[in-house]
């Protein structure tokens, strides 16, 4: 099932993703949505990308009803940012000799994580890395470029069946 994003804006960072019937508040990137999607850019990229793989934090959620494949987190696991490094944009182990995101971490915001099938196949350096659709925080800042949702609508999404997301152009 096909989800999707659309921004609720020109500009900024408020966005709406539609899971069936269902329109539920999202937060994207602070710089918005991009064609043109670049390390570090704070956008969130445009296009249809398919949800490869959902991690959660065993030890503070139960484990989300998908049909995507789910692995609880664990602290040595991080995700490589490095545009020079042959990991880059991949799962990996810590520690890690290349830039990395530590996936376990502090707060809150990948306690669910949905993995995005983005600049992964094959991954093209410095094209964008770690996109997921992840946990709001609280003041609902913007992402660094994913996509982020409440956990109960995280979790409606993953239990409707979605397995891919377009991001729709502004317009």
């Amino acid at each position: 099932m096909m989800i999707h994003l659309l921004s609720a804006s020109y500009s900024g960072s408020d966005a709406q993703l539609h899971c069936g019937h269902k329109v539920m508040s999202a937060v994207i990137g602070k710089n918005g949505l991009t064609e043109q999607k670049q390390e570090g850019d704070h956008a969130t990229p445009i296009g249809i990308f398919p949800l490869r793989k959902v991690y959660y934090r065993a030890d503070r959620l139960i484990k989300p009803k998908t049909i995507l494949p789910v692995e609880p987190l664990s602290p040595r696991d991080g995700w490589c940012d490095d545009p020079q490094s042959p990991d880059y944009n991949r799962f990996v182990k810590l520690p890690h000799p290349a830039r990395h995101e530590q996936l376990w971490r502090e707060d809150h915001v990948y306690d669910l994580i949905v993995v995005m099938g983005y600049n992964d196949n094959p991954a093209i350096s410095g094209r964008g890395s770690a996109i997921f659709m992840h946990l709001q925080r609280p003041d609902r800042t913007p992402t660094e470029g994913c996509f982020a949702l409440s956990e109960s609508d995280l979790r409606t999404v993953l239990a409707a069946g979605a397995d891919a997301v377009q991001v729709h152009a502004p317009g």
